[in-house]
């Protein structure tokens, strides 16, 4: 494994999201897959983005990430604007009903990897076509761990080269309905099961607010990881994101790779996604400490420790 503190890359989108949610309405905050994914990564370990933005992007966008210690030189600026969707939460916070999605210059999106970039660690494919997802994994051989994400839009319409990227894939991580989707099975255990099979050494698969299991490649007891109760969900848009940052941050940062690390990174990934629905977009993120992290980390533990 690589040494600890070994950086990670991440592959994904740079957004403006227009969000609506019982608590507010809040117009073309900063958001997008990698956006989120870096900011939770960011306070474990060294982290690289690699995504596409419009001429709309300013410099107090980018200082977000680059505030945080995330290394941008991999966000290619193009001509015209930059991906904006729009969606509304209602009484059920883990759906969102999707208004407007633009993809601007992200619909020719072509992720290319920067020399600097070429000795990362660890990398994650965020959810972007599974086609681009195995270009960059195949050119970067020296990868010692790659996670990856999709979604239905890509089950559903690109299962075939879906199928061959997962092949590239050491953990996916997907939410409930798109395991079942995926491996074409209602039972989450036989989903899992059918997942690895398909290339992933192990599975992590997304309960929204009850919290997250990890299947693992050895067919020992998967590990179920709680989420935390909370009072209030103001935007739940980066959740998923933010615990793939969490999670994968904390495996970078540590020398070594087995079960029990596995299981801390769950904890930490649940960690950062109950942080990143607090407030509207990425603001929660920006400014915690490591001491607020670790406190909430030990109430996750409390949850599930019987003396």
């Amino acid at each position: 494994m690589p040494e600890p503190e070994s950086p990670l890359l991440v592959v994904g989108s740079v957004a403006f999201d227009t969000i609506k949610t019982p608590h507010g309405k809040q117009e073309r905050i900063l958001g997008g897959s990698a956006t989120y994914f870096s900011l939770a990564a960011s306070y474990f370990t060294d982290v690289r983005v690699i995504a596409v933005v419009g001429e709309d992007f300013t410099g107090a966008h980018e200082a977000v990430m680059t505030d945080r210690g995330v290394d941008t030189r991999g966000i290619q600026r193009a001509k015209g604007k930059t991906f904006h969707w729009a969606g509304e939460y209602g009484d059920n916070l883990n759906e969102a009903k999707t208004h407007l999605t633009e993809l601007n210059v992200f619909e020719d999106f072509k992720p290319q990897v920067p020399a600097e970039f070429a000795d990362s660690g660890f990398l994650f494919l965020a959810n972007i076509d599974p086609v681009l997802q195995a270009q960059v994994r195949s050119s970067m051989p020296g990868v010692q761990l790659t996670g990856g994400d999709t979604m239905n839009f890509w089950i559903g319409g690109k299962r075939r080269e879906l199928q061959e990227t997962l092949k590239l894939v050491d953990i996916l991580l997907v939410n409930d309905g798109e395991a079942k989707m995926l491996a074409e099975d209602n039972s989450l255990p036989r989903a899992a099961h059918k997942i690895r099979a398909m290339g992933p050494k192990a599975v992590v698969i997304k309960h929204g607010e009850y919290g997250a299991t990890i299947f693992f490649a050895d067919n020992k007891h998967p590990f179920r990881a709680p989420a935390l109760p909370l009072d209030e969900v103001r935007d739940p848009t980066g959740a998923g994101d933010s615990f793939a940052g969490g999670f994968m941050g904390y495996i970078a940062s540590q020398g070594k790779l087995d079960r029990e690390v596995l299981k801390r990174a769950m904890f930490y990934g649940g960690v950062m996604g109950s942080f990143a629905v607090e407030r509207f977009g990425t603001e929660r993120l920006q400014s915690l400490t490591r001491e607020e992290i670790e406190a909430r980390f030990e109430l996750f533990r409390e949850l599930t420790h019987l003396e």
